[in-house]
């Protein structure tokens, strides 16, 4: 979708860009419910009552109410960043340092012809030294902010959200003070046992849009003919009034352990549990 080169000091790599990601959604189309025709969209002016044609349409940035600034399209195009064809590096940090709210959309770049040892030198330098490069770049007439950084046998490049577009955690209504947040050593140690319950290596696989594909299933019947019958709205779940309660049995539910007084080692429950379920297949073999 792109090609260009990132400048790296004054080496140049020649690269080409891909989105790494495809979207995967259901679309659905604006249907007169009567006669079943797709709805069209008209551009009509609220006064008049008559449509506009879209070479008479500006673009206006309101100030107040009905208070407008109107913006030629020249007026922008004075504005455009320079199309240049380079990824231009800044700095170079540590992954951690990288809050992943300021990521957006990420990319890979792919070595173009002849790049191949300039690109796998700035990828295996990388690599040794764990930064990650942010750097400038001008895709589709926008100047975007990136980050640049080795994953496998590929540099990825992810587009950044500015630091004044992330809002501030203080803004935020009923946010409770720190003190209120504080958990006592007792729950903070049954909590931990919970995790460890629960955690696992990470497999993106493992895991589906699965509204999405239920959406398309509903689909799939009524277009076959299938008389659908609403479901009922799920109710609210239950509030639990006591921690140290919801904790217990939820430890209990994830190792089925009846014995949920929180006094033992989460991590030698667990997997004291795999060695028994290890004993067995050794006496079925």
């Amino acid at each position: 979708m792109w090609s260009g080169a990132i400048s790296f000091g004054l080496v140049n790599v020649p690269v080409k860009l891909f989105s790494a990601v495809s979207r995967k959604t259901v679309r659905f189309h604006q249907l007169n419910g009567e006669t079943g025709n797709r709805i069209q969209q008209k551009r009509v002016d609220p006064e008049t009552g008559e449509e506009v044609a879209y070479e008479q349409i500006v673009k206006g940035y309101e100030l107040t109410r009905d208070r407008y600034v109107v913006i030629n399209p020249d007026e922008l195009d004075a504005l455009d960043p320079e199309r240049t064809r380079t990824i231009d590096i800044e700095d170079f940090v540590d992954l951690d340092d990288i809050d992943p709210v300021y990521y957006d959309h990420p990319y890979y770049l792919v070595p173009d012809t002849g790049a191949t040892k300039a690109y796998g030198l700035l990828l295996n330098a990388m690599q040794e030294s764990g930064k990650v490069a942010i750097a400038r770049v001008v895709l589709r007439s926008k100047e975007q902010l990136v980050a640049i950084r080795p994953a496998g046998d590929v540099l990825m490049m992810e587009t950044m959200i500015f630091a004044d577009e992330v809002v501030p955690t203080d803004e935020l209504d009923g946010l409770p003070e720190a003190k209120e947040l504080k958990a006592s050593a007792r729950e903070l140690k049954m909590a931990q046992q919970l995790i460890d319950s629960l955690s696992s290596e990470f497999d993106p696989a493992k895991y589906h849009d699965e509204y999405r594909e239920k959406v398309l299933g509903l689909i799939e019947r009524k277009a076959q003919g299938e008389e659908i019958a609403v479901q009922p709205e799920a109710p609210e779940p239950a509030k639990v009034p006591d921690l140290m309660a919801a904790l217990e049995a939820s430890l209990a539910a994830v190792k089925g352990d009846p014995d949920s007084d929180g006094d033992g080692d989460g991590k030698k429950r667990a997997s004291g549990g795999k060695s028994r379920s290890k004993g067995k297949e050794k006496a079925k073999a």
